[in-house]
């Protein structure tokens, strides 16, 4: 069976069988290509760290903020529990990991947001990192790039996530004053409150092939309005044909698109 996280199905170890075309892969050859399948270059699931070795000059990425812990605001049962296991499992300590790095050797405030931390879910650490980071791009003068891949606000915080979108939102309005780029890269699913703030509201928008981007889940649309929605609603290829998308760019040709990007913006 397909792991829910990676979205590979583990054989023998040393193979995995493409969820996509089903074709085998070899382990190896996967992490080398970022976790896009070689034969139908399929993109699975990327963590934060991957994505800053794949977007980032080598060495250059420096943490900022780092440390901040999210607490239970709400008494939420079994949200603790929750934040120890992610914490454990993603060697993370919240769903965005945040600081500074160059990209071709532009410098750039740079976040990357992982779904395997509670879903990539913004609560109260998210929406605090994202925002010190847009006030930090725009104090040193910073290119601002920010890949976002969540499935909304942390419910588990209640209100408390709810404010990040207003939080975000006001950052990202003071940092567009400046004359940097905002470049912001929506990965698959990117949902919710996210979508809703800071992901959609860049100078230019870039999404990954097939990447699910939208507000609330299809199936809730549909048993809210009662009809069919269109083939392909909520893809990247959708978006982009009507507009909420600039680009759609395959994950292994990020970085040298970026780097044109940023020499042409910066």
């Amino acid at each position: 069976m397909p792991d829910t996280e990676s979205g590979l199905a583990s054989t023998d170890g040393v193979f995995t069988k493409c969820e996509s075309c089903g074709e085998p892969i070899y382990e190896k050859d996967l992490k080398n290509r970022f976790n896009v399948c070689p034969h139908c270059e399929f993109h699975y699931p990327l963590s934060a760290p991957d994505r800053v070795r794949l977007l980032a000059d080598k060495g250059s990425f420096e943490t900022r903020d780092a440390g901040m812990m999210a607490g239970d605001p709400m008494g939420f049962e079994g949200y603790e529990e929750k934040l120890v296991a992610a914490r454990k499992k993603t060697g993370l300590d919240d769903a965005v990991l945040s600081g500074t790095a160059r990209i071709g050797g532009h410098p750039v405030a740079l976040a990357a947001m992982d779904f395997r931390f509670i879903g990539g879910s913004m609560g109260s650490v998210v929406g605090e990192r994202i925002s010190r980071t847009m006030e930090f791009a725009h104090d040193e003068g910073l290119a601002l790039v920010i890949v976002s891949s969540s499935g909304g606000a942390r419910m588990f915080e209640g209100v408390y996530s709810l404010m990040q979108m207003a939080k975000t939102s006001v950052a990202l309005s003071r940092y567009m004053t400046g004359s940097m780029p905002y470049v912001s890269i929506l990965a698959d699913p990117t949902f919710g409150g996210v979508t809703a703030s800071f992901a959609t509201a860049a100078d230019v928008v870039i999404a990954e092939p097939k990447a699910r981007i939208g507000f609330a889940g299809a199936r809730v649309i549909e048993s809210t309005t009662k009809e069919r929605l269109p083939e392909g609603f909520q893809t990247a290829e959708f978006q982009r044909d009507h507009g909420l998308v600039d680009r759609i760019i395959h994950r292994l040709s990020l970085k040298n698109d970026l780097e044109r990007l940023l020499g042409l913006l910066s």
